[in-house]
């Protein structure tokens, strides 16, 4: 594509990178490279939030690519000499991490008995899942960085700048706080722990801070070797500038933060990078996701339930607007990213860059049309109770009889992902119930009139006949006869566009399941609702539509 193409796309990763190509306006950059970092705290599992931060910023990263020839790299940092402040709750063996408490987290076993420390188990989990999305991507540990003199030069310089930056942070701090305040957190030689204690001397013509370890005794360490850490607005200044960050993204709750930090870092001489504030995820209660409750999704979870593809989906849309992360958004994101990819090829090209499918796969999205739909496939799982990958092929044979799970391997992906979700959320929250009189009659009709159908009739054909069915028994809103059918058919408050539905199960099931509800087979096969009487019930969310 031409470049100006690039230039005018209004997808947000364009907009970034046209925002991040002026900071080099008067020349490139003195390292000789553009550099993007993301930012992790290994205190609990990764999670989808973690996961989110590397993702949007590749997005960036790979539209700046297309706007400019200016080398590039991606730092992923791990704030691993973080004490351990508090265990997780879904952490194993969290006794034996009680006497490491305050410990930087590489220096706290490991509770897996997978590594060498606690921290080194959360930077493998971290990378292991960017790896297996193929993330292009550098480790960084600040345990690392801190040991191996790499930020020794900027450490000083906050120990010449101390008193500045106590005057920029201590008006963002309570009363006890500010008295005390200082940018470094020693590391006590005694108890190995990170200490947030008063610096009672300070010493730049020998590098040292003096502040009294916890046996009370006065104890002097260097600032730099990592003897000590810097508080977390102050780390933060001391990457970007040490490492010369050029873009880094931050959620919502830091804003000031960033603003903070960024001031920090003119004061150590460096340039804060551009940077992106995103929404924060919220869990299915509407709460913030947190690693060390673990709510909200797992990366792991998403996965047994739906593919990469609508993971990415999902964080690559509205990343400013909050959003809830909980198991049901999966199938509706599976199926939006099908649709956004089959409308890829009839696209002009600007119309291409604003697709999300371009971001998600970098320009060259696959050409892989499906003969049926995730939520189409749940409903095929919860109706024939599936637990065998085939019974869901047979269903899909019905409609496309050439599809196989090498022709059409996303698809043979989904079908294993549905029946593990039905498994897991569909199959326990099943409810059945009785038709109350009108929809006995409706189902009557619907079974006589189906018994008249060819078997191949098309789901448009039926559907058709369900709206006129639908109508004639005095359902006014045809949504009410819509949600009667899922909640006595199938036993569920939604469900799929019906006429599509009859065409994959196939009529003379759909005549079976008919006749197991009308004589309360189905009703008495699971904790039944009662049945719905009057013409009032309204069902929110169905996807019938007149």
């Amino acid at each position: 594509m031409d470049r100006a193409l690039f230039l005018q796309a209004r997808a947000w990763p364009f907009a970034e990178a046209r925002n991040l190509l002026r900071r080099f306006e008067q020349g490139p950059p003195e390292k000789g490279y553009v550099l993007f970092e993301t930012g992790y705290g290994p205190s609990g599992l990764p999670h989808i939030g973690t996961f989110a931060e590397v993702f949007r910023t590749t997005l960036v990263r790979q539209a700046f690519h297309r706007l400019s020839d200016l080398p590039t790299r991606l730092f992923a940092f791990s704030d691993d000499m973080d004490g351990l402040r508090r265990i997780p709750d879904n952490i194993p063996n969290p006794e034996m991490l009680r006497a490491h408490l305050g410990k930087p987290l590489t220096a706290v076993p490991d509770p897996f008995g997978t590594h060498d420390s606690y921290g080194a188990h959360m930077n493998a989990r971290l990378r292991a899942f960017l790896d297996a999305f193929g993330f292009d991507y550098e480790f960084k540990s600040a345990t690392e960085c801190y040991r191996s003199g790499l930020f020794d030069r900027v450490l000083l310089e906050v120990l010449a700048k101390h008193e500045e930056i106590r005057a920029l942070v201590i008006p963002h701090l309570g009363p006890e706080r500010r008295a005390t305040y200082s940018p470094f957190l020693p590391i006590s030689p005694k108890t190995g722990r990170v200490l947030q204690v008063p610096i009672l001397e300070r010493h730049p013509e020998r590098g040292t801070v003096v502040f009294r370890d916890e046996d009370g005794t006065l104890t002097e360490v260097p600032v730099t070797g990592g003897h000590c850490k810097l508080q977390w607005r102050a780390d933060w200044a001391l990457r970007w500038t040490a490492l010369g960050v050029d873009y880094e993204m931050a959620g919502k709750d830091l804003i000031d933060s960033v603003k903070l930090s960024g001031q920090i870092c003119r004061v150590l001489g460096g340039r804060p990078p551009e940077g992106f504030i995103y929404e924060l995820f919220l869990d299915e209660k509407g709460e913030k996701i947190s690693k060390s409750k673990g709510n909200g999704l797992t990366i792991e979870e998403w996965l047994r339930y739906g593919t990469k593809e609508g993971l990415m989906l999902f964080l690559y849309q509205h990343p400013r607007k909050a959003k809830r992360l909980y198991f049901d958004v999966i199938p509706r994101n599976e199926d939006e990213y099908q649709q956004h990819l089959e409308a890829f090829p009839l696209q002009n090209e600007g119309q291409q860059l604003d697709n999300p499918v371009w971001h998600i796969h970098n320009g060259v999205p696959p050409l892989e049309r499906l003969p049926i739909s995730y939520t189409m496939l749940l409903n095929l799982a919860s109706v024939a109770s599936a637990e065998d990958p085939e019974v869901l092929w047979q269903f899909i044979r019905r409609y496309a009889p050439e599809a196989s799970p090498q022709r059409y391997p996303r698809l043979a992906i989904l079908v294993e992902r549905a029946i593990a979700y039905y498994r897991d959320f569909v199959a326990p929250a099943k409810r059945y119930r009785l038709p109350n009189g009108r929809e006995r009659a409706a189902l009557v009709e619907l079974r006589e009139w189906l018994s008249g159908l060819s078997p191949d009739a098309s789901a448009e054909t039926i559907q058709n006949g369900l709206y006129e069915i639908g109508r004639r028994h005095g359902f006014t809103e045809l949504r009410e006869w819509f949600a009667a059918l899922y909640e006595v058919l199938l036993g569920q408050p939604a469900g799929p566009r019906f006429g599509s539905f009859i065409a994959y199960y196939g009529i003379p099931e759909t005549l079976a399941l008919i006749d197991a509800a009308l004589a309360g087979k189905l009703a008495a096969g699971t904790s039944a609702v009662p049945t719905r009487d009057g013409p009032d019930f309204r069902e929110r969310g169905p996807a019938d539509r007149p």
